[in-house]
């Protein structure tokens, strides 16, 4: 491919995309509802979410020549999602997982073993587009996946710092993927690398064994971001820096479903510093957004495009 007839692209998100199966199912509903197909996989939701905030995105990953592969396709280009550097792979099928919902929350069934985007690799990566980039994204997941999207992350954001990129990552643990301390290992190292962290609480506590927000922002700043951003669910949110802490309250919502949220923010606050707003102006915005998301089913569907964020925030 000839990345001259693509252009750059602001952000560049590289991770698994996966068609998602959703039971749609409230809290304390009855079991056996059927699943509804929509989309998933957290770096395609945070491009998703950037794009519909405005932001220049391209999508950098693999997916099978199948139904699945086809239909995650279609969507990028109905969100205006660049697609070009998305291989297609005859071999190995699109990953999918499964959400059902309790009066516990949601729970996810992944079958994502050799899929597609687990064989992605350096040899895949668009180094010209990394390297014109404004931001590049990865996550836990996008490290966890297998061995040579861990390499192809390191790589690419190896790129994108020599071409001052900023490098954005997030930390996504998943205990199903791999175990903590080698998660840890390969996620932290990442974040050495990146200027934006965007932890969450509930992964810091399993990856740091730190719980107090003050102190899993001090850890992450420590590994050399010029930002961190704290995403603490219920509690809100906090943006760190070496000289100052600012908390956000939770945007009042009345949730259904959380599923993708925490990409929705991610996705919203990268859109809005590249659109050149100062950090807090991002946070507030990104915490706006990602409770729009959790008032419908699904990552994708509810995300919402910029005009409904700024419609609530003036309300606030």
């Amino acid at each position: 491919m000839d990345e001259r007839s693509v252009g750059p692209f602001a952000l560049l998100c590289l991770g698994e995309p996966l068609l998602e199966f959703n039971s749609g199912a409230r809290r304390g509903s009855p079991a056996g509802e059927s699943f509804v197909p929509h989309f998933g996989g957290d770096t395609s939701n945070v491009a998703i979410a950037a794009a519909r905030q405005g932001a220049h995105v391209a999508y950098l990953s693999a997916v099978g020549t199948d139904t699945a592969g086809d239909s995650l396709m279609a969507l990028w280009e109905r969100e205006g999602v660049g697609s070009a550097y998305v291989r297609r792979d005859p071999g190995r099928p699109t990953g999918i997982y499964f959400v059902s919902h309790d009066e516990a929350g949601h729970h996810f069934s992944y079958y994502r073993s050799g899929s597609a985007a687990s064989a992605y690799g350096v040899s895949d990566l668009p180094l010209a587009a990394i390297g014109a980039a404004h931001v590049l994204h990865a996550s836990g997941i996008s490290l966890g996946i297998s061995i040579s999207a861990a390499d192809a992350v390191f790589e690419a954001i190896d790129v994108a710092r020599a071409a001052g990129a900023e490098v954005s990552v997030d930390t996504n643990y998943r205990p199903r993927l791999w175990p903590a301390r080698r998660a840890a290992g390969l996620i932290h190292e990442a974040v050495r690398g990146a200027s934006i962290a965007l932890p969450g609480l509930d992964d810091a506590a399993a990856l740091t064994g730190l719980a107090d927000p003050d102190a899993v922002a001090d850890f992450y700043l420590r590994l050399g971001p010029r930002l961190v951003v704290l995403k603490m669910g219920a509690q809100g949110a906090m943006l760190a820096t070496g000289d100052s802490r600012i908390r956000l309250a939770p945007h009042p919502c009345s949730p259904i479903d959380a599923t993708g949220a925490g990409d929705t923010f991610c996705g919203s606050f990268l859109a809005r510093i590249i659109a050149g707003d100062p950090p807090e102006a991002a946070l507030r915005y990104a915490g706006c957004a990602a409770a729009l998301s959790t008032m419908g089913f699904g990552a994708v569907d509810p995300i919402p495009r910029s005009e409904a964020v700024r419609a609530a925030l003036a309300f606030v």
